[in-house]
């Protein structure tokens, strides 16, 4: 019997080939005769543009041409099309792969060089001279809906994108009936995606026929194919995108670019290959961004602390433009109410121009955001109600028996939302478990040194495997080597990987004997993209279906080959056996066979070729859930925060590679931390951009990360064939509740409220040196706010 790979953590196929230096990404690309790009971008976040003068530029040496708007035509100056078209936006604005007319952020492209070498482009564009003629920006997102704010589009009538609204509930009565309702206000700030490697464009005409071929460092090559042939006036066929390695993506590489624009038609232009490649400054200017959100809610709540529901209203900041539609704001909208039970929900969300770059997902999209601000109120109503934040959650959560459990909010296509599975409560409780019942004495201990030291916890729900599909071709050669064929692109999560388990599994083979071939609309023709946790749902339910087809083909017509019934044959690492018989043939003779010779005919109703293709539709969305626990040690001198131990307890379904989940969750909460505690992205009052450089610009690194302990739950989901749920995000999507929470805890004394991410350690000094003077308490003497706030004391439910 041969191995059984789904479920077992098998090591990464992929990373021989990355951590030998064989990796192919794009800026390894060696195209002959290839130039090089570099962009003029605006300096201003908002001005018109009067002339474009690149006279001196183009008398450089080495330099090809100097291309403005003007230069391609319509196509140079035309609105690019919507990567996500929205009905709801009221004002569907988006770049001009180069603008001619008026600039809305700074690094918006202008112009672009095209020399023959990198860095000759990069001193030619820094002598084109772009005349400007300033006008008022609209920076701060609180302001942008205000009557008097300045537009961040000339002739908008105002700064509104979009209003969202989600209800459902009797909410006046719950809220008028409710013994409790508390008021809080919450802000969350944006950062990038910071990827390592950066964006990256290259595109060639082939030699014959005029395809043209461009490579992208994207998460959705299909989906930049159909796009670029909108723009350019040309079939789909005839462009073909490939994303080769992708060195991370975490979203924002989902979007299309002016870039992905310009180069193709640099090349048509000049009938010359050309190859531009982000860096690192260029993606701090340019590259999307997410999370500038303001919140004002109210929660209600019984006397036992279980929460009833929530209402209020958010401004989400969605920069200059519209390229991805709304996702970001309606994900923080259809996330409501996380994991609770809530009789009533009101939340209204105001989508708002500004003069920054625009706001599109980034790991999580708007469920982080979400996450943050119910997690919050959860901690809110336990701090003034005396209660354990455990008990909060475990008398409001959605129970086990409740599932499938219609939330009553709508999802982004209008359908109900459904959490299809989960233990929410199990999840808790085996975290609380591992962090150990003895915290408040440790606490008290180290309050008696003027040490602080703060628990906390944070629950999730998160919507996986998104609609429409994903298609995979299972083919197995005469070789008896498989051969995976499929649209879902990668950027490092090991896909390849997880594909391979599954149709080893299913079709009987080794995973060695598995080649798997994505991110190339030459080689796969549909595919929607890498995003939202979505992958293993969709691409990994085609497989596996594919794979199921090709084993039943494969049984079939070995039964009229070796003259045996077909519950009689046993196939296993590649070969099909006659049950308690020396009789067999293996998978290569029998794709061999069905390749077609000349002259013999086809077995009776059966198609040739040993392959098979499914498309796995999503017609709902699958929930991942967990909670996560944190415990941290505050500095209050300096403000500076140690985490000393994370906790996860993560349910995505079956696993497919335990080792791969691990991974994705490890990496998630680092993202998490970078939100809680470094990551902002700050302008000044000009829209200019200050933190550009990771000297200003902070991430985390190994001595801010503490060891992850995860623990993993099983809810299989019963929406796809192999039960999975995605994985990608949940590492993410609560950990800044959760570090915030538990900074909270430690600072009790001081009476600091925390609602707002990231906590800088200035930030932290400035809050706790404020209370301090302010008189509301004294160190020490708050012992008791610690003890009634902190996690982890059994309580009756």
């Amino acid at each position: 019997m041969g191995a059984r790979y789904f479920g077992a953590e098998v090591r990464r196929v992929e990373d021989p080939k990355l951590i030998t230096g064989q990796g192919h990404y794009l800026d390894d690309l060696q195209i002959p005769g290839v130039l090089h790009a570099a962009f003029v971008r605006s300096s201003h976040a908002h001005a018109r543009i009067r002339a474009i003068d690149t006279s001196g530029a183009s008398k450089m040496a080495g330099v090809i041409a100097v291309l403005t708007a003007a230069d391609f035509g319509e196509q140079g100056g035309k609105m690019m099309p919507h990567m996500v078209p929205v009905a709801a936006v009221k004002q569907p604005l988006n770049y001009q792969p180069l603008a001619d007319r008026e600039v809305c952020h700074v690094g918006v492209p202008i112009a672009v060089v095209i020399a023959e070498s990198r860095s000759i482009a990069e001193d030619a564009a820094a002598i084109v001279d772009v005349d400007f003629e300033l006008l008022p920006a609209i920076i701060d997102w609180r302001k942008a809906l205000d009557p008097d704010a300045p537009r961040a589009h000339s002739g908008a009538p105002d700064n509104l994108v979009a209003g969202l609204h989600g209800r459902f509930g009797a909410v006046e009565d719950v809220f008028a009936k409710a013994p409790h309702v508390f008021a809080e206000t919450f802000e969350t700030h944006r950062g990038g995606c910071h990827s390592m490697e950066c964006r990256g464009v290259a595109a060639a005409l082939a030699p014959f026929g005029g395809e043209l071929n461009v490579w992208s460092s994207t998460q959705a090559p299909h989906m930049v194919r159909r796009l670029i042939a909108e723009h350019l006036g040309r079939d789909e066929q005839t462009v073909r995108v490939i994303a080769p390695d992708v060195g991370g993506g975490f979203g924002p590489k989902c979007s299309l670019y002016p870039e992905e624009i310009v180069i193709p038609l640099a090349a048509i232009k000049l009938q010359r290959s050309v190859k531009w490649v982000e860096d690192r400054t260029e993606h701090f200017l340019s590259t999307t961004q997410q999370r500038d959100q303001a919140w004002e809610l109210e929660v209600a709540a019984d006397n036992s602390g279980r929460l009833l529901g929530v209402r209020g209203r958010c401004v989400h900041d969605n920069g200059a433009y519209v390229p991805y539609g709304l996702v970001a704001a309606v994900t923080s909208l259809s996330a409501f109410p996380g994991p609770y039970a809530l009789e009533a929900v009101d939340v209204k969300v105001d989508v708002v121009f500004t003069n920054l770059v625009p706001n599109t997902p980034v790991r999580g999209a708007g469920r982080p955001t979400a996450c943050f601000v119910l997690e919050r109120l959860a901690d809110r109503v336990a701090r003034e109600l005396s209660l354990d934040p455990a008990d909060v959650r475990r008398r409001s959560f959605v129970r086990k028996e409740q599932f499938p459990y219609s939330t009553g909010m709508k999802a982004r296509d209008g359908s109900p939302v459904s959490y299809d599975s989960g233990d929410y409560h199990a999840c808790l409780e085996a975290v609380l478990e591992r962090g150990g019942s003895d915290f408040l004495e440790r606490q008290k201990i180290a309050l008696d040194r003027r040490r602080y030291l703060g628990r906390g916890i944070a629950s999730y729900i998160e919507d996986t495997g998104l609609a429409p599909f994903e298609g995979a071709t299972v083919r197995v050669q005469p070789s008896g080597k498989i051969v995976i064929q499929t649209g879902a692109a990668s950027q490092g999560q090991g896909h390849a990987t997880i594909f391979s388990q599954i149709c080893a599994d299913a079709v009987g083979v080794t995973i060695e004997d598995i080649v798997v071939e994505a991110g190339d609309t030459g080689t796969f023709p549909l595919g929607i993209g890498a995003i939202a946790s979505r992958t293993a749902v969709t691409a990994g339910s085609s497989v596996h279906q594919a794979s199921v087809a090709v084993r039943d083909k494969a049984i079939k017509v070995a039964s009229e080959i070796l003259e045996a019934a077909e519950a009689d044959l046993v196939l296993e690492d590649g070969v099909v056996r006659v049950a308690g018989s020396d009789a067999q043939v293996t998978l290569g003779q029998l794709a061999f066979r069905l390749n077609g010779m000349s002259g013999i005919p086809m077995f009776s109703g059966i198609k040739p070729g040993l392959e098979a293709t499914a498309f796995y539709e999503a017609r709902k969305s699958t929930f991942a859930s967990g909670t996560h626990l944190a415990e941290v040690e505050v500095d209050v001198e300096t403000g500076r925060v140690e985490i000393r131990r994370y906790v996860v307890g993560h349910d995505c379904g079956r696993l497919i590679n335990p080792m791969l989940v691990d991974g994705q969750v490890r990496g998630g909460v680092v993202h998490g931390i970078g939100n809680a505690l470094f990551e902002r992205m700050i302008h000044d009052e000009n829209g200019q951009p200050v933190t550009t450089n990771y000297a200003d610009y902070l991430l985390p690194t190994a001595p801010e990360v503490p060891r992850i302990e995860i623990i993993h739950f099983e809810s299989a989901s019963p929406l796809n064939p192999i039960g999975v749920k995605g994985a990608g995000e949940g590492g993410t999507i609560p950990a800044a509740a959760c570090i915030i929470s538990a900074i909270e805890n430690a600072i009790a004394p001081f009476n600091v409220r925390l609602t707002e991410h990231p906590i800088s350690p200035a930030r932290l000094r400035q809050l706790i040196k404020a209370a301090t003077i302010s008189g509301e308490t004294a160190p020490i003497a708050r012992e008791e706010a610690i003890m009634a706030c902190s996690i982890g004391v059994k309580r009756t439910v």
